[in-house]
């Protein structure tokens, strides 16, 4: 199963959006305060309220944390903009192939969370079996310890994406489900961070287990903590056959020599049946992306940008197809910058 469409109006920094999306990896690049991370909370919002528990505006609201939960804060703040519509569309797998949707309307007078939302059994009886998980741009296990505690106590702020991951990393789903392809997977990211994740259940806290010994997780580099925790996700069964990851800036804190093993593993859980979002500005990932893909593999880039005041997007499958390329822009000026240097030495 996996995200099909997205269609926003009046949402955050975008006045109207419109984009579609790969079946296998999705990758957000463009400058800062173009919405990026704003797209992958709203898509992640959608798959969680897959589960029957889970209402789409009320997670909106926990995943982006507005003052005093108003949805209403979410409307782009434009003259004359008043009202704001999401709508999320997707597929099942297997015989659930019919498309649906599921919708969030609201306005500036919006109460707390209490948006229009419709689609949502519908959205819920194929899509309820779905797992989904958003791995923010900080390293968070390592601060796990009484962090979900805390912040039901008002002690401490953290949106849903942070607590949600937490969460997933310390409760196994489905432990037996695809044991041959997580083994593989389980193997591939073992000889980055030399080791595996241990959850010691007593202390609520995170190791890294290397041999005999435990390595406290605030002790070990965040670069391979925050591989690590892919390593724990895919363990607990999170990240299977039919499932969707959410990464914000997978490359932040990686060490330059991973960011290439880091484009294979997500290849790779893509060959297997994830559905991925990132969001990144590295120009190596992207490359890489582009080096290590097979003629099969399902990858999509979107560049967003600003015209005329609005955020747009354009859609290509190959980086270089970009007309709109923040990123390898600037590596050229660089290129050229040091090669004028090179010429007048």
């Amino acid at each position: 199963m996996s995200i099909k469409n997205i269609s926003l109006k009046n949402i955050t920094v975008f006045d109207n959006l419109e984009l579609h999306c790969s079946d296998g990896i999705n990758i957000f690049i463009g400058p800062n305060g173009v919405g990026k991370t704003h797209l992958l909370k709203i898509l992640y919002s959608a798959c969680r309220a897959a589960d029957p528990k889970v209402s789409f505006s009320h997670k909106l609201v926990r995943c982006f944390a507005p003052d005093d939960y108003r949805i209403s804060r979410l409307v782009c703040r434009k003259r004359g903009n008043n009202d704001a519509t999401i709508c999320v569309s997707g597929s099942g797998a297997g015989r659930e192939k019919k498309l649906q949707k599921i919708s969030a309307s609201f306005s500036k007078k919006t109460l707390k969370w209490d948006a229009v939302v419709t689609g949502e059994n519908g959205w819920e009886k194929q899509r309820g079996d779905l797992s989904s998980i958003f791995i923010p741009a900080k390293e968070i296990l390592s601060h796990s310890y009484n962090l979900n505690a805390a912040v039901e106590m008002n002690n401490v702020s953290f949106d849903d994406t942070y607590l949600d991951v937490i969460n997933a990393a310390k409760i196994a789903i489905s432990p037996g489900k695809n044991a041959a392809v997580k083994q593989t997977l389980l193997n591939q990211i073992e000889k980055i961070i030399e080791g595996k994740v241990f959850f010691d259940e007593k202390r609520d806290e995170f190791y890294l287990k290397r041999g005999n010994s435990k390595i406290e997780f605030n002790l070990v580099a965040e670069g391979i903590r925050k591989i690590a925790l892919i390593w724990q996700l895919v363990k607990n069964g999170i990240l299977v056959d039919g499932s969707v990851l959410f990464w914000d800036e997978p490359e932040a804190n990686i060490n330059p020599v991973h960011i290439p093993i880091l484009a294979e593993m997500l290849i790779n859980l893509q060959q297997n049946g994830v559905q991925v979002f990132i969001s990144t500005h590295d120009y190596f990932l992207n490359k890489y992306f582009e080096v290590k893909r097979g003629t099969s593999d399902r990858i999509k880039y979107h560049s967003f940008f600003y015209e005329n005041g609005s955020v747009n997007v354009e859609s290509a499958d190959y980086f270089k197809e970009l007309k709109h390329n923040t990123i390898l822009d600037t590596f050229i000026s660089l290129y050229q910058e040091e090669m004028d240097k090179v010429m007048d030495s």
